[in-house]
């Protein structure tokens, strides 16, 4: 049975840190990296682009999956990678709407101007967060002043922290994935490095609890517990 009273400190511990992060990358990165990336045109390297593209995606289909799982229960006990890969879909799909709703909250403009001509730093010259200004407008706001958390980073987190946990010898080649796609989101202006950082904690600690409610065995892993072998 995980220790929950443990895990709440640890996830507090995590926003802190995540607090601070998000604090100095506001006064001392944010800015500067998003001017950088502009003005030597990163946006055009296709790799970059390319590698925005599978977070949504799987959000796409992860509804899907979950009602094949569903059905595949009806023949029996789920094998252990098809228990995670339900709970990563689950922990994948709660970790972007919450953010969403985190996104509302703040109110923080974009690096560039993309969608329905939205405020940003670079497009026009408008830096910061609003907080609340989507219930300002009846929350018809929605993604125009929707940067931080990103998106693209709490569904990476989300869905990748659960295999994460549950099979450690997986580690590497998430860390290598994962890393890329979270760099591209920066490279291609999308997000701000704070609004990475913030995204990145809230798809992890969905995940963690996740992974802990379904009581699948890596659970113990951020209890600093023994896990066994995956």
């Amino acid at each position: 049975m995980p220790d929950y009273r443990t895990l709440t400190k640890r996830v507090l511990l995590a926003l802190l840190a995540c607090t601070v992060a998000v604090v100095i990358c506001y006064f001392w990165i944010d800015r500067p990296v998003a001017f950088y990336v502009y003005h030597h045109n990163w946006a055009s390297v296709t790799v970059f682009k390319w590698l925005t593209y599978p977070p949504p995606i799987v959000q796409t289909y992860s509804p899907l999956v979950l009602a094949l799982l569903m059905l595949r229960r009806g023949f029996g006990p789920l094998p252990s990678w098809q228990r995670t890969l339900f709970v990563a879909c689950l922990s994948l799909l709660v970790a972007d709407q919450f953010r969403q709703s985190l996104g509302d909250l703040f109110g923080r403009y974009w690096p560039e101007t993309w969608i329905n001509n939205n405020p940003s730093l670079i497009g026009t010259d408008t830096y910061g967060f609003h907080a609340f200004e989507a219930a300002k407008t009846e929350f018809k706001a929605g993604d125009d002043i929707g940067s931080f958390p990103s998106g693209h980073s709490a569904r990476i987190a989300g869905f990748a922290s659960v295999w994460w946990l549950v099979y450690p010898r997986s580690r590497s080649p998430l860390f290598v994935i994962c890393a890329a796609m979270l760099f591209s989101l920066v490279a291609m202006d999308y997000h701000f490095v704070g609004d990475v950082v913030a995204g990145v904690t809230v798809g992890a600690i969905v995940g963690v609890y996740a992974t802990c409610l379904a009581e699948l065995p890596g659970c113990q892993a951020i209890l600093g517990q023994k896990t066994p072998r995956d």
